[in-house]
């Protein structure tokens, strides 16, 4: 089986916008679901619907694959599956190192969804002495010491980063000098990378801070609509008074 550092997906040179790439991975776990359930054809509107996305999107993006199903019949799932995986590069094992196994990094490594998507854990890695000879996940944590070996060994070219923030540049550039060129980044930190080497960024907390601002937004939205506006127009009540933010008032002032 070939392994990562002999192929690299060809979406780019192909022109498939990163968008489209991004959403790839939204229609293979639904595809893949449909497959689960043995579904041979699905409508562009159902798949759309189970990826959360709108129909007119998804036929846009599989036009990019030179996909475009079949009118009356629908897309054939097994067939999409395998386009969608062959351009995403899921069709070869990707052997892909963690580093720091703390709690992060041993759930990650737990993981049971890298083996079904073509991702091989070759290596785990841990600065800490005390972890080095650890199982975790049925692999023994090896100690930093030995990154650029253990890289270079398994022809790793993809990178899980998991240790603290202020490890994480020094972790990145070591991987980077010894081979790697994309990189899985938890670490709470923006990491500095030369051209040729992608990054994507994982940050929960920052997740939570924007679920956070939508549910103030929508308190704020649901307080509006349950206070008087005090700039609306005082509304004239049958006695010929108005009614205003404080209650009835006179229609005339006295002077």
């Amino acid at each position: 089986m070939a392994t990562g550092r002999t192929h690299r997906p060809a979406t780019r040179s192909r022109g498939i916008p990163e968008a489209t790439v991004a959403r790839l991975p939204l229609y293979l776990r639904a595809l893949t679901a449909l497959s689960e359930r043995s579904v041979p054809t699905v409508s562009s509107e159902e798949l759309a619907s189970a990826a959360g996305v709108n129909s007119a999107k998804l036929r846009k993006d599989f036009s990019y694959l030179g996909s475009y199903g079949t009118r009356g019949v629908g897309y054939d799932v097994e067939y999409l599956v395998y386009q969608i995986s062959r351009e995403l590069g899921l069709t070869q094992d990707w052997p892909v190192v963690i580093v720091g196994i703390g709690n992060l990094g041993a759930a990650l490594a737990n993981y049971g969804g890298f083996a079904s998507r073509g991702f091989r854990v070759a290596a785990l890695i841990d600065a800490d002495p005390a972890m080095a000879g650890t199982p975790v996940a049925g692999i023994p944590v090896q100690h930093a010491d030995e990154l650029e070996q253990i890289v270079g060994d398994n022809g790793v070219s993809i990178g899980v980063i998991s240790t603290p923030a202020g490890a994480a540049q020094q972790v990145c550039d070591r991987l980077v000098a010894a081979g790697v060129t994309s990189i899985l980044n938890f670490a709470p930190t923006v990491l500095s990378v030369p051209d040729g080497v992608d990054v994507r960024k994982v940050d929960l907390s920052i997740e939570l801070q924007i679920l956070a601002f939508h549910e103030q937004r929508k308190s704020g939205d649901e307080t509006a609509e349950s206070s008087p506006d005090p700039a609306a127009p005082p509304v004239r009540s049958a006695a010929g008074s108005r009614k205003g933010p404080d209650g009835d008032m006179p229609a005339v002032m006295p002077a």
